[in-house]
């Protein structure tokens, strides 16, 4: 059975690949990244080191860039949509969330091409009828509610901490006790599911994103080809994002009402 690692570069992915390097669980056959082109730098600076740490191939497949893709959304260009989900204020101060896509198109989509040409199942068949392919998946024990079968029958998803019962926490340690460094969280720049101890780190140690982040809230706003009814920011309370006190809400126990998560994927 081929064996796939689904690289999210993130710490529980980076984790599976090096303790697979390090013999205590089954080495995968490839390892896949799915780039939206669209991470900070860091990101991809320890990918090409975690790279240059493990014996098996690492395959980077890419949808494009989905910062791109959002600004020909807001610039009308036909056929661009702009993917992320936006937290939309609208008219009588109800606060909502546009539907995700960006997970769906530039992670799992690219991955799935690549898993098939690898397997060899052509694009769009059922495939055959029985497993021949386990997709390693970086979920933590404390995440279980993240797992999600397989969408094809030929296709046996696996979660190797889960089954250890390894919290996110424990990778961590893991990674030190072996000592490899800290991995950072892996998610596009401008990401709406960012914690605000997420966006203080990148306002105070990433001016370049930052200063992106900040001119790409503005032209969502001012994006009339976006097509929503409310008005969108990046930011959960409404507002514009370089207005934000990132001292409160989720850092002080607010609870998450939509969902920080990326569908088992993104920050793996």
């Amino acid at each position: 059975m081929l064996k796939i690692l689904s690289l999210g570069a993130g710490v529980q992915s980076s984790t599976l690949a090096l303790m697979a390097e390090n013999g205590e669980i089954e080495k995968p056959d490839y390892a896949i990244f799915a780039d939206t082109q669209s991470e900070p730098e860091h990101v991809y600076t320890w990918l090409n080191w975690l790279e240059s740490q493990l014996s098996f191939p690492v395959i980077r497949v890419t949808a494009g860039s989905l910062r791109q893709e959002l600004l020909d959304a807001c610039d009308g260009i036909r056929g661009a949509w702009g993917r992320p989900a936006f937290f939309v204020k609208n008219a009588d101060g109800s606060v909502g969330m546009t539907r995700r896509q960006c997970t769906q198109d530039y992670k799992l989509d690219p991955i799935m091409r690549q898993v098939r040409e690898l397997a060899g199942v052509k694009p769009k068949s059922r495939g055959p009828i029985e497993p021949i392919v386990q997709q390693i998946i970086g979920i933590s024990f404390d995440e279980a509610h993240r797992m999600k079968p397989a969408r094809f029958r030929w296709i046996r998803n696996s979660y190797p901490l889960v089954d250890r019962r390894i919290h996110r926490l424990q990778c961590v340690e893991w990674m030190h006790k072996h000592g490899f460094p800290t991995p950072p969280k892996s998610a596009c720049t401008f990401c709406p599911y960012h914690s605000d101890a997420m966006w203080r780190d990148i306002k105070h140690n990433d001016p370049g994103s930052w200063n992106d982040i900040v001119y790409l809230d503005e032209r969502i706003r001012n994006g009339q080809h976006l097509l929503l009814k409310g008005t969108p920011y990046l930011h959960r309370s409404c507002q514009p994002i370089d207005l934000v006190d990132f001292s409160c809400a989720t850092d002080y126990g607010q609870a998450d009402l939509f969902g920080n998560e990326c569908e088992g994927m993104c920050g793996l």
